[in-house]
């Protein structure tokens, strides 16, 4: 398993960086078990009488069991581009897995009820024509009745990053508009290595332009807090979870 040693480490893929924290990836679910389960419950409750889902990122493919059991789902299928995260996967159901990237799902894939993307998968891809194209190809894979569930780290949730440094990013976009203000650098640390790779966090202006642009509309929309899992009213206390539908 590639590690990267040293806090000069090199930015790596996303793919390249989820291979190196597998072994340790359970840890990083528990560490955030709390806002996890909070976005699981919302999306299973609102999952009722679907029979199929799509789970684009997902990882080892623990939590898109959980969630496909809870909502009594027939047809699972998880879309994951790392071999050592789908080999930490160990499932009692008939789970079909797509070793792609999401722009890479195929145009021909069939339709699903439900499409899950979660934990901020939307932010590992490289820009935003990236993000707009594999929004478009989700929209082309969900059936008329169904219905797409996607949180994203939010750029102004003063909760998680401090009310001065929002204000600043505020004033920065105001000043300097373009996408690449929400470019982050995500680092993990592994005892004395780190594994870094490229992010995005996101303005909710920001999002309506790519879910329009995409041809979704927001249906319902969360505003959960990272640290402990409550859900909040304004959205400077938490990250964004959106019902889409076509």
């Amino acid at each position: 398993m590639p590690l990267y040693i040293g806090k000069e480490s090199s930015v790596v893929d996303p793919v390249v960086a989820y291979d190196a924290l597998a072994s340790c990836y359970k840890s990083l679910l528990e560490s955030r078990r709390q806002y996890l389960r909070k976005i699981e419950e919302i999306v299973i409750a609102h999952m009722q009488g679907a029979k199929s889902l799509l789970d684009v990122g997902a990882g080892d493919g623990s939590r898109t069991l959980k969630i496909a059991e809870a909502a009594n789902i027939t047809r699972l299928v998880l879309v994951e581009p790392s071999a050592h995260m789908r080999g930490q996967c160990h499932q009692e159901q008939e789970v079909e897995y797509w070793p792609c990237r999401a722009a890479e799902i195929p145009e021909t894939a069939p339709q699903f009820d439900a499409i899950t993307c979660l934990w901020n998968v939307l932010g590992h891809l490289q820009d935003n024509q990236e993000r707009s194209f594999v929004l478009s190809r989700l929209r082309a894979l969900l059936r008329p009745s169904g219905a797409i569930f996607l949180d994203v780290n939010h750029r102004y949730n003063a909760a998680a990053y401090g009310g001065t440094k929002t204000l600043l990013r505020m004033a920065h976009d105001l000043v300097f508009q373009s996408e690449k203000n929400g470019d982050v650098i995500v680092c993990w640390r592994m005892g004395n290595n780190y594994v870094r790779t490229r992010g995005h966090v996101f303005t909710q202006a920001e999002l309506n332009d790519l879910f329009c642009s995409s041809g979704l509309k927001i249906t319902k929309k969360w505003v959960i807090n990272y640290q402990n899992g409550l859900e909040c009213k304004l959205p400077f206390f938490g990250n964004l979870l959106y019902q889409l539908v076509a």
